[in-house]
């Protein structure tokens, strides 16, 4: 065997950030090193694992090809290791959730998660839905949790959980007090929403379809407290998961609008490579979200 462990980390530090300098910096050595190192690796086998295009090294056919193995190697070097030091199953997972279930959900379950496996380093990273589904493609997680369907080959996506969208205000603004809204009340107000590419935007947006060239969409924000903050000191009205807003809907300080015959309800779903390494703790910790939704 010609190649190491390290030159397979190098290798996809480099598909990663698609730069020598920036994967060596991540990697905490030189980029002399890592570059040689590449180097070595491509020469030993006579290949190409990249190709240089726009100041970027872009994977070749073949360095595309390996990645996912190069993984997979990687993944089993760390489970013999922690076998070697006497501990099995340590439950060691790198998620990756939506801004929603990330602040939401994905942190309930990890108390849960820890307490069977206490051993385990969990990593959990919060992005947009696209950023995290990213991450599961370029093998960064070793699971998405999205709040939409999402079309890409390369990865499996599994429905775990149904959640429904609720538009709301201060309860002070004038809409506090109607029953319902009309049309009128709709394209009228100053609207507060997530950014469009969340999945909390798609659906607002899949709902009010028709009305969309007529609604005032006054702010963006690509955090829900934002949304929630704005909304309360009476900017506007909002739209967010009511995951987010049960406690303020308690408290009082928002109200909850109703929008005559528009279905707000979407799935939450895991989103997994498809030639992703098989490991326990992925398993476990599907278990644990479904359980306790």
């Amino acid at each position: 065997m010609s190649f190491t462990l390290r030159q397979l980390d190098i290798f996809l530090a480099v598909a990663k950030y698609q730069n020598i300098s920036k994967a060596a910096q991540s990697l905490h050595m030189s980029q002399s090193a890592a570059s040689e190192a590449l180097k070595n690796l491509e020469q030993s086998y006579a290949v190409n694992l990249f190709e240089r295009k726009h100041n970027q090294l872009e994977l070749s056919a073949i360095g595309r090809t390996l990645r996912t193995s190069a993984e997979s190697l990687l993944a089993h070097s760390q489970i013999f290791e922690e076998g070697l030091k006497g501990h099995k199953s340590v439950g060691h997972i790198r998620v990756g959730a939506s801004f929603t279930i990330g602040n939401h959900l994905a942190t309930r379950y990890l108390s849960s998660y820890l307490a069977e496996f206490p051993e385990a380093d969990v990593s959990l990273h919060i992005a947009n839905t696209p950023d995290i589904i990213a991450m599961v493609r370029n093998h960064e997680v070793d699971i998405g949790m999205v709040e939409n369907e999402v079309q890409d080959n390369e990865l499996t996506l599994t429905p775990w959980f149904r959640d429904e969208l609720v538009v709301f205000c201060a309860a002070q603004h004038p809409l506090a007090s109607k029953p319902t809204l009309n049309v009128k009340d709709i394209k009228d107000a100053q609207w507060i929403l997530r950014e469009p590419d969340s999945g909390s935007r798609q659906t607002f947006e899949r709902s009010l379809a028709e009305l969309l060239p007529d609604i005032h969409v006054y702010l963006e924000f690509k955090h829900n407290e934002a949304i929630k903050n704005a909304v309360e000191s009476g900017l506007g009205i909002g739209c967010l998961s009511q995951i987010v807003l049960r406690k303020n809907f308690a408290n009082g300080d928002l109200v909850p609008l109703t929008l005559p015959k528009r279905n707000m309800k979407r799935t939450f779903y895991f989103a997994t490579h498809k030639k992703r390494f098989e490991i326990d703790a992925l398993d476990a910790w599907m278990r644990i979200c479904r359980a306790m939704a």
